[in-house]
């Protein structure tokens, strides 16, 4: 059965994650004073004692989650599931970071840094209240991104997340969003809602952000993954170094091909992915994509146990 590793996006998190692998295993305890070391303070008790407020600010959510996910890799890897196993890797926005530093392209220390950058930078390209985020439901992709088109009179507003065949997400300035939400409703949605999110994520909006992750990014050594990135912004693999740099930059404003990405990989012949880390969100999308796939989660000791088997 050919497998892919999938790593999950902001949304994901929830103030006790990882802390049961931590707490059973040595490696993945080290993920987080890793984690906590690059970044110079303890991420690592906010995550697992702190306030839902504080781990929700984009800049803690992003390497947090970067941080169970790589916990739950290192649990694998002691119980003999390495990196090896996957066909592929993929994440969803931030996710993408986490597959790269599971297959080796990015160590961890600056995949850490990298996402307390990019979750500063992209909070603050857009003053708060600016910007916002919409998920539209029930309509396809073509559609919503047509609505999108047609809400922004001017104004940015583009369709940011492309989830599953029924799950769209626009972004862009607060109005526009506003009036995609209601031309949607008049194209048949079935429901159309303005996101709790902090910055419009994924849209031209963000460019500032990715100014700064391009000079960041210039800096840190990204080698070959061990096995190939479906890449969020092409929806198919990249193994060049230099290639997953840019990609990285496009991601910031570019759309979240999640639903190409998991066609691409069912196409390639995967029948099983593994979500690593924390939540089921993606493999709920994994679902409604491709109704073939089976799908496990790895977030606890338990899931670790029962994938040995």
């Amino acid at each position: 059965m050919t497998c892919a590793f999938v790593f999950p996006g902001q949304g994901a998190q929830t103030i006790g994650m990882g802390r049961a692998l931590a707490e059973a295993y040595p490696a993945a305890r080290a993920v987080f004073e890793t984690v906590d070391e690059a970044l110079g303070e303890k991420l690592s008790t906010l995550i697992w004692e702190g306030e839902a407020a504080d781990l929700t600010l984009t800049a803690n959510a992003q390497p947090a989650l970067m941080a169970t996910s790589m916990a739950a890799m290192e649990a694998l890897a002691a119980e003999g599931i390495s990196i090896d196993r996957a066909a592929f890797v993929a994440g969803h926005s931030l996710g993408e970071y986490s597959a790269l530093c599971a297959a080796g392209a990015l160590s961890l220390a600056d995949t850490a840094r990298l996402l307390r950058l990019r979750g500063q930078a992209m909070q603050s390209a857009v003053p708060v209240g600016v910007g916002a985020m919409a998920a539209l439901l029930g309509l396809d992709f073509e559609t919503a991104a047509a609505v999108a088109a047609e809400a922004a009179q001017g104004e940015v507003c583009q369709a940011a997340n492309d989830n599953d065949p029924a799950q769209v997400v626009v972004s862009g300035h607060k109005a526009a969003v506003e009036r995609a939400v209601e031309i949607a409703k008049g194209k048949g949605a079935k429901r159309a809602v303005m996101l709790p999110v902090s910055a419009p994520f994924h849209c031209a909006l963000m460019q500032p952000a990715a100014e700064a992750m391009a000079a960041a990014l210039a800096e840190v050594t990204i080698t070959a993954p061990k096995v190939p990135l479906v890449a969020n912004v092409r929806a198919e693999a990249v193994t060049d170094p230099e290639m997953i740099r840019a990609l990285l930059v496009e991601q910031v404003t570019g759309s979240v091909r999640w639903r190409g990405s998991v066609q691409w990989m069912a196409t390639a012949g995967v029948t099983e992915f593994w979500e690593i880390g924390a939540g089921k969100a993606l493999s709920g999308m994994i679902k409604r994509i491709t109704r073939e796939a089976t799908t496990r989660t790895i977030g606890t000791p338990e899931d670790v146990t029962a994938a040995k088997g």
